[in-house]
């Protein structure tokens, strides 16, 4: 039995055995009374009756044990020109002092605090804040529209927001404060305190009696201690769209999130203390939460804050230029960042300006990883890119190559295997599992590990009917996949992509690969139509390359070709268009259901996360050119 599989075995044998060890490797005001409590499933509690404070695990215990001058937070703002460092002692002082200013304006034990911020140091400082005095913060993405910040402010009804006058695009300027005062406008609950950081690019008017400009703030304020904290009380809330317009308020558990990913930064991503670790997402997501913030701290890495783009701030070498310039042992990206940078660089022509000596790893998540863009990134960096498969509300990966125990084959277009802790299963609808290489709900047997979701703000109900009612004794991911014979997990689509064509289940996530892989393609993406014969036909939409000579039409006629010889005549795909851009959210998912609902001809809502609305007349023409999007 080789490493790998001896840990998860273990794992899933004696889970409380397992955890227990790992909590071994954090710092508790007072032990758990009770490493798992699983009587009222799925409400599953780890360490219960456990004290334990995050904020000191992750700033003050480092500077206690003697790291006091490492670099603990790194700020690279290449839309301001700016890049600073904060040791672990300076990161600590801040905090402790911010704490003090929230304790300054009420802010008590569980008492909620809206973050809607940029990627600047100030929101790390207010997230933390949050956890040393037992607060709870609700991250909101800087740049949500005034109505979807107003339903979570009035959900999660918060003491005092921190904000900033703006934030800041390439290009342009995004107000910030004109969003916070038409959301509290609109919102039935009226937060009693605003601090708002000043950016010199763009100040904001202040609202008397309400707003307190964040320096200011800090009048009188004394730092404060870490508060003894609850291991089953909630360190933060993170909304989540909801299918019904009102966003679902993932609750992250004190104990159990601290716990996993002390554990995940060396047995997942292979990183020591000390190096230096970069996720390049937001702190609006949950990557930013659990690998910006909080993962790299709490095992005393060097943790990076980027307020930057992969290309455009100022070219396609950015990432590289990152890594080069803070010595990055470890980067986490989204794949589409790897495809914007091969659209304009196809050849990596950028990266040869660049020292890359230090850097070991590169780790894709946020959707699905088409074998394409792990090849080409693979052989750009040569090193070892794993693919790795995890959701907001797990919080931490459910599969990856997990290099840190043993490091596996991979294999293009899989994530690798479960990580330990996550007991993985393929279901069908009878709740029964597939035969091996069949397609099926991918579920999570509970109960599920630490550090995943314990339940939804205010709102039990519709956390088990969300994620527990589908498939009773698991927990259901809502992607679509396969275990191959190898024990290698393959995340096809969301189980809503797996489209019926003439009675053959089909995802369009097996056709996405297939365009990937063709030379001219940046990028794809493929849905299901409605049709009057075959149910659904599938439809896909590329992306070129940049400076492709090659005519439009060729290449569909090329994809179609490659499609037929892959999947079959089955998958009936007929029909494709070259397009300039894709539909996505701000963290770079693709907007499918979006496009689908265009395709049919049915009413949609503006999704709130959309990158660009702007794209969305596009897509409706190019659907017109195919047949689809009515008259």
């Amino acid at each position: 039995m080789g490493a790998y599989e001896d840990v998860y075995k273990r794992s899933l044998d004696d889970p409380e055995t397992f955890w227990a060890a790992a909590a071994e490797d954090v710092v508790w005001q007072k032990r758990w009374d009770q490493v798992l409590d699983n009587d009222r499933e799925p409400f599953t509690r780890w360490f219960v009756g456990g004290k334990i404070n995050t904020c000191h695990n992750a700033l003050d215990r480092h500077v206690e044990e003697g790291r006091g001058d490492q670099a603990a937070l790194i700020y690279d703002s290449p839309v301001t020109d700016t890049v600073s460092t904060f040791s672990y002692s300076e990161l600590r002082d801040q905090v402790a002092l911010f704490a003090g200013v929230l304790r300054k304006y009420g802010v008590e034990y569980g008492d909620r605090v809206i973050v809607y911020m940029p990627m600047v140091p100030e929101a790390l400082v207010t997230m933390l804040a949050c956890a040393r005095i037992g607060a709870i913060h609700s991250v909101v993405f800087g740049g949500f529209a005034a109505n979807e910040l107003a339903k979570r402010i009035e959900d999660s009804t918060p003491r005092l927001v921190v904000s900033s006058s703006c934030g800041i695009e390439p290009g342009r300027i995004v107000d910030y404060k004109p969003l916070l005062d038409g959301a509290i406008d609109i919102s039935k609950h009226k937060p009693e305190t605003c601090i708002i950081l000043q950016r010199p690019m763009q100040e904001a008017a202040l609202v008397e009696g309400r707003d307190v400009e964040w320096s200011v703030a800090h009048d009188g304020a004394s730092p404060a201690g870490c508060a003894e904290v609850d291991a089953t009380d909630p360190v933060y809330i993170l909304y989540t769209s909801g299918t019904t317009g009102v966003p679902k308020g993932v609750v992250r558990p004190t104990g159990g999130h601290t716990v996993a990913l002390k554990w995940s930064m060396k047995n997942i991503y292979g990183v020591d203390p000390g190096e230096v670790y970069w996720a390049a997402s937001d702190v609006g997501w949950v990557v930013g939460h659990s690998y910006i913030v909080y993962a790299p701290l709490l095992h005393g890495c060097t943790t990076l804050l980027y307020e930057g783009k992969p290309v455009g701030t100022p070219d396609a070498g950015a990432l590289w230029r990152v890594i080069s310039q803070h010595k990055v042992s470890c980067m986490f990206t989204a794949p589409t960042a790897m495809r914007a940078v091969k659209k304009e660089d196809p050849d990596g022509k950028l990266l040869t300006r660049y020292d890359m000596s230090h850097f070991k790893s590169q780790f894709l998540a946020g959707e699905r990883c088409d074998p394409d863009t792990l090849q080409w990134t693979e052989q750009i960096l040569k090193v070892p890119v794993i693919d790795h498969w995890w959701q907001t509300e797990t919080g931490w990966p459910i599969a990856s190559n997990c290099i840190g125990i043993e490091a596996l084959p991979i294999k293009p277009g899989s994530p690798t295997a479960p990580v330990p802790g996550w007991d993985v299963r393929v279901l069908d609808s009878d709740c029964k599992p597939v035969a091996q290489g069949e397609i099926g709900a991918i579920s999570i047997k509970l109960p599920l590990p630490p550090g995943a979701l314990s339940t939804l703000w205010q709102n039990d109900d519709r956390f088990v009917e969300s994620y527990m009612r589908a498939y009773p004794g698991y927990y259901q991911t809502g992607d679509a996949g396969v275990i191959d014979e190898n024990g290698y997990l393959h995340i096809m689509s969301r189980t809503d992509d797996i489209i019926n064509v003439a009675g053959h289940r089909l995802s369009t996530g097996g056709m996405e690969q297939v365009l990937a892989s063709h030379p001219d393609v940046a990028e794809c993406a493929v849905i299901g139509a409605a049709d009057k014969l075959k149910g659904q036909v599938p439809l896909g939409f590329l992306v070129l390359k940049d400076g492709v000579g090659r005519a439009h039409d060729q290449i569909v006629a090329d994809v179609i070709r490659m499609v037929r010889q892959e999947i079959g005549p089955v998958a009936a795909f007929r029909q494709a268009v070259v397009v300039n851009r894709l539909p996505k959210t701000r963290s770079g998912k693709i907007l499918r259901g979006t496009m689908q609902a265009i395709a049919d001809n049915h009413d949609y809502s503006m999704p709130a996360t959309i990158d660009d609305p702007a794209i969305l007349p596009e897509i409706t023409i190019a659907l017109k050119g195919l047949g689809y999007a009515g008259d």
